[in-house]
């Protein structure tokens, strides 16, 4: 099953409405990650850098959506929330953001996929980078728990 970007943005968009008011646009998929991308203007501080929120929103999304499209495209239904996350501001963002998430081992998303599969949940951890203007503003890593649904 071929997910295209803007799919997967007015997914977002629709059921997560935080990323429709930051204004996200899904950049890019395939097998190595998931980019999203942020503007500067709709997610400004009173510093005229980008609000740390929309930063680790941003990141949380990432890795979010980089699991709904590999289990989307597995066809393998299921609810996926964050269990856990940590994030280390490195700079200020100064301009639009990009959040990367990376895709993981594939022994680790193979293991994560056999345990959703037999026990009907499953945990991994992800990782993202956040730039802007081409320098490193946030790292995340997040633990996200998938959940077997009947959709």
């Amino acid at each position: 099953m071929a997910i295209d970007c803007i799919t997967i943005e007015q997914y977002l968009h629709e059921h997560i409405p935080m990323s429709k008011a930051m204004a996200v646009a899904v950049a890019s998929i395939n097998d190595s990650g998931v980019l999203l991308s942020a503007p500067l203007a709709p997610n400004i501080n009173h510093r005229n850098t980008v609000f740390g929120g929309s930063i680790s929103t941003l990141a949380i999304l990432s890795a979010w959506t980089f699991v709904h499209v590999q289990l989307k495209t597995l066809n393998i239904p299921s609810r996926i929330v964050i269990q856990s996350n940590s994030l280390e501001y490195t700079n200020p963002a100064t301009g639009d953001v990009q959040a990367r998430c990376f895709a993981p081992d594939s022994n680790v998303w193979q293991c994560f996929i056999n345990t959703l599969t037999k026990r009907g949940k499953g945990r991994i951890s992800l990782s993202s980078e956040v730039y802007s203007n081409g320098l490193l503003v946030g790292q995340f890593h997040g633990k996200y728990v998938a959940l077997k649904s009947n959709d």
